[in-house]
Formats: C-alpha cells, structure tokens, sequence
C-alpha cells in the first residue's frame, strides 16, 4: 500500500542546534522539493532526474525568489529508504524559526505536516519493518540508560521479530496439517496424532515461558530498578537522596516528617538505571496527611525491585524500625546504618540475622558521606548485567507485546488441557489459531488499525 500523499516534519529537537533536518516523504517529495530548491547558479533542479542517495548543495528560496537559508538536500528514492517511499531530508541551518519557514513553504506548496510517527508508521505499513520493531524505535529515542538502548537496537534488529515468526510457523505447521486431514480423511490419518501434538505444545509453552519470565528483566531494563527508601521519620532518608544524587534535591529539617509524599529521581549506577523513590517515614500517627504518604509508603515497597532501609544508628532499634524491616523483608536490598559520625548504638553485628537473609548491611553517613562509595561499587556490582546476551536472548520491554504473550499462553494451556481430557483432534485447531492470532499482534500480522493508530500518535514529530 503507497499513500498518494507527501508528508513533511522537522525531524530534529526543536531546541536551536547548528544543523536541523527537514524530512519529505511520499510518491511527489522529490518534486515538492524541487520547487524551492535551487543550485549555487540560481538555477532551480529537478531532483527526479538525479541517482538515489546522493547529495546536493543549494539554496531553499520562495515563490517571490527571496532566498531563505543554504542547504544540503540528501535523496532517497524508494524502497531504500525509511519509510520505503521516495524521501528528501533538507538538512538547514539550525533555529526553530528557520525550520519552520521551510517547512511552511513545503506546506504552502501541497505538502502535508506528517502526524506523530507518521514516518515509522509508513515504514510499518509498507513492509520495510514489522510492529515490535517499530516500537523499538521509540524505546531506543526514549532509552535512559545503555542496557536499555542496547536491548531496544537489538529488537530493531528484528530478534523478537525472527522469534515470534520462528513460533507462529510452528504452530501453523500443525494448523495445515490438521486442515488437510479433515478434508482428506481417507488419504490424511490423524491417528496418533495428539501424542505429537503433545510434544509441539510442550516446547511451545516452553519458548512462551521463557520470553514472559524474561520480560520481568525487560521491564527492569527500560525502567529501571524501583528502589524505595524506606526508614522512620528523621532517620535521614531525604539526606540520603540528596546524597547519592549529589545534590540538594530533597527538603533536609530536624522536624520529624517532613516528606509526607514520594519523591522520585533516576540515577545512574554504572550502566544501569535506578528510580529513586523517596518515601514518607513509617510510624503511628494520627495526622491525617501523613498517614495518606506513609500508606503509599508502604504500598511502594510491595512493588520494589530493591529497598534501601535506613536506620538511625545513634539510637536503638525501635518496633518502628522491626515494623519497617519487616514490611521489606522478602524484597531484596541494603540496610544502611546512618549518623555514623555519631556515636553509634546500632552495630553491624547486632544485625546480622537479617544480613543473612537477602540484606547487606552497611555503615552509611548521609552527612560526611562515608560509605558512599562502598554502596555504589555494591550497587554496580549486584546490578551489573553483563550475563544478558540481547544477540542470543529476547526481552520483551513492552506491555502490549507482553499481554499478547500472557494471551498467547492461556491459549496453549487450554489446548493441553483438551489434549490430556481426549477431545477429538479436530478441535484443536480453535485453541492454534488463537495462539497464532495472539502471536501475530506483537509483529503486527493480525493487528487492528485501531491498536495501529494508538501506538504512533505517541511518537514524536518526524519520526
């Protein structure tokens, strides 16, 4: 399918930079552009006449001749392009308002102003890439960290693609073989044929399991790790943060409470992402308020990857504190003795029960700064990631690919169970075409135009 429309965006930040792109796509770019773009003797070119991926030194000037910038225009003509269609990129001076004089002048001769990831969106529909790595485009504009980029190149690569292609073709496979039994009963026997569909269903579900626990990582991996900070009020929770971040990011008083709601900031450790999360501090009370913060305190901690517990080493340990290691006792983490520049009452020894379960604990002052390095070279190496091998193995990073694989499982389990309960062969064919359909979703095979939309409207301009 080719639209005959043109389409144009500035594909750039639109914060001034020295150079800004401009990108043409559709059926008549070369000619839009051809009317405003002249060559260093004045004399306006005909781009349909010049090789693909070529490049051009000119002039982009109005109807009036009033010349607007000095440029370099780059062709592409279809299929080898982004979108598969024929392109230009107008690459001009950088400035927001240069870029739009161009782009007004496109406009003011028949071309359209291309919607939010129209450009990937013609990619898609054209064939040149499939949906999962049309997402991936944006995860990789949007990657915060460089596992999370390394993991999204990968899947523009097309390994969920290759993947989820590799089970589909298993499973029709079975879908024909079925098919063709039923119409030729007297040619194609079924007979026996449950104990090897049995075997195809087993190493199904296997590959299925595997990508959904993987994409428990994948979802850390573009996210980050949910690292709450928990402790009671004034144990130096908000001393910490401002810590860790260097810098004074969290309001820091003697007055117990003073973070009454979550405060969330990103942190890099090593190659890996962190959020943040700073909560209120955990004790009974009867403010109204701060009970409302301590609740999503509490609640935040049931969500973590990673807790960090902090307690007042200069005083002794309180059943608010027990509480509060308590309530993080099954989430992995660090139990940080705070106030070390004080005299301490709380010593490492003393709390070595809960080292021994999945704690370290270690001596921390948020004022002076000592231990800080001890933490973050912990950090880095307990989040280091190297055994992840995005050449070999899939993490699924989105919550759309994701349900369809939840979809896709509930589909093979129900046809296990239809296998182990002896239901005839030809009703297995209803269970497949599910798990295939559901499959299909994540590269855009059975997809509805509505999904489609929703996906690109939340891209950026020019892309």
């Amino acid at each position: 399918m080719f639209y005959h429309d043109t389409i144009a965006a500035i594909a750039t930040s639109s914060k001034n930079g020295s150079i800004s792109v401009i990108r043409v796509s559709g059926e008549e770019s070369f000619s839009f552009v051809s009317k405003i773009f002249y060559n260093s003797n004045n004399e306006n070119i005909d781009l349909n006449l010049c090789e693909t991926h070529t490049v051009h030194y000119g002039y982009i000037k109005n109807a009036e001749g009033d010349l607007l910038d000095e440029v370099l225009v780059l062709l592409m003509k279809a299929p080898r392009s982004y979108t598969a269609e024929d392109t230009v990129e107008i690459q001009c001076h950088g400035g927001s308002f240069i870029c739009r004089a161009i782009l007004n002048l496109l406009i003011e001769n028949g071309v359209r102003v291309a919607e939010p990831g129209e450009f990937t969106k013609r990619a898609f529909l054209h064939g040149r890439i499939d949906l999962s790595q049309a997402e991936s485009v944006k995860d990789v504009i949007q990657s915060k960290s460089k596992i999370a980029l390394e993991n999204s190149l990968s899947q523009l690569r097309g390994n969920v693609k290759e993947k989820i292609t590799e089970l589909r073709d298993m499973i029709l496979v079975d879908i024909c073989t079925l098919e063709a039994a039923l119409d030729d009963p007297e040619h194609l026997s079924l007979d026996g044929y449950s104990s090897m569909m049995s075997e195809h269903v087993d190493l199904l579900q296997k590959e299925v399991a595997h990508l959904l626990k993987n994409s428990e990582n994948g979802r850390i991996i573009r996210e980050g790790i949910k690292t709450v900070i928990i402790g009671k009020p004034n144990v130096g929770k908000s001393s910490f943060l401002n810590c860790i971040l260097r810098e004074n990011r969290a309001i820091v008083t003697d007055i117990p409470g003073t973070t009454r709601d979550t405060l969330e900031e990103e942190l890099m450790i090593g190659d890996t992402l962190l959020q943040l999360i700073d909560t209120a501090g955990i004790h009974d009370t009867e403010d109204t308020i701060e009970n409302i913060g301590i609740e999503k305190a509490k609640k935040s901690v049931k969500e973590a990857d990673f807790v960090i517990c902090i307690l007042d080493s200069s005083d002794k340990l309180s059943e608010d504190d027990i509480f509060i290691l308590k309530q993080a006792e099954h989430v992995p983490g660090v139990i940080l003795l705070n106030k070390s520049d004080l005299d301490s009452v709380i010593l490492p020894e003393q709390m070595k029960e809960y080292e021994e379960g999945n704690k370290k604990v270690m001596v921390f002052s948020a004022a002076t700064g000592q231990g800080l390095t001890e933490l973050e070279e912990y950090l880095n190496e307990l989040f280091c990631q190297d055994e992840i091998d995005y050449e070999k193995d899939i993490y699924i990073t989105n919550h759309r690919q994701k349900q369809a694989l939840v979809d896709t499982a509930e589909s093979l389990n129900q046809l296990r169970e239809g296998i182990e309960s002896g239901v005839p062969e030809d009703l297995y064919s209803i269970d497949l075409y599910n798990a295939y359909e559901s499959l299909g979703k994540i590269i855009g095979k059975t997809v509805e135009d509505d999904i489609v939309d929703k996906i690109f409207k939340d891209f950026c301009m020019g892309k």
